[in-house]
C-alpha cells in the first residue's frame, strides 16, 4: 500500500488495488468516523459522482475503505475551489473543509472530486459535525 496521509487525525492507504483505505485517529475519531460515513452514504443516495463511494467499513475499528477519486491537486484557483464546494451543495452537503488538500483529480472521470468529509453537514437536516463543534466539546471537556 501507499501512504497518502498520515495526520493526528487519520492514516490513509491507496492499496494495491487502487481503493483507498481510512482509519480514524486522536480526539473524537468514532464521531469523526460515524459523520464521514453518514455523508458518504446521503451523497451516493443523491447519485453524486464526483465523490468517494463507500465499499466497506468496520466500525468498532473506525476504518472504512472507498473508492478512488483520483490525485490530490497541486495547485487550483481559488475561484474553481468555490465553483466545486458549491456544486457539491447542490447535492446537499456542505463539506465543512473546503480547502484544496480535500480535492482530487480524476482522470477517469475527467474532473475535479471531493474528498475527506469528516467535518461536512446534510443541509437539508442539519446532520453534520463541524471543527468547531468538536472545539466546544474539548472546551466543555
Amino acid at each position: 500500500m501507499k501512504e497518502v496521509k498520515d495526520t493526528k487525525r487519520a492514516t490513509v492507504y491507496v492499496g494495491f488495488d487502487g481503493k483507498v483505505h481510512k482509519r480514524f485517529l486522536g480526539p473524537h475519531a468514532d464521531l469523526r468516523f460515524q459523520n464521514e460515513v453518514r455523508v458518504l452514504q446521503y451523497l451516493e443516495k443523491q447519485a453524486c459522482s464526483f465523490v468517494p463511494r463507500l465499499i466497506h467499513t468496520e466500525p468498532d475499528e473506525l476504518y472504512m475503505v472507498t473508492t478512488n477519486c483520483g490525485a490530490i491537486v497541486d495547485k487550483i484557483s481559488d475561484e474553481r475551489l468555490k465553483t466545486i464546494f458549491a456544486e457539491l451543495e447542490q447535492y446537499g452537503v456542505e463539506h465543512g473543509d473546503p480547502f484544496a488538500r480535500n480535492i482530487t483529480y480524476s482522470p477517469h472521470l475527467g474532473r475535479f472530486c471531493v474528498i475527506d468529509f469528516e467535518f461536512a453537514r446534510i443541509i437539508a437536516t442539519g446532520e453534520g459535525l463541524s471543527i468547531k463543534d468538536l472545539e466546544e466539546m474539548d472546551a466543555n471537556e
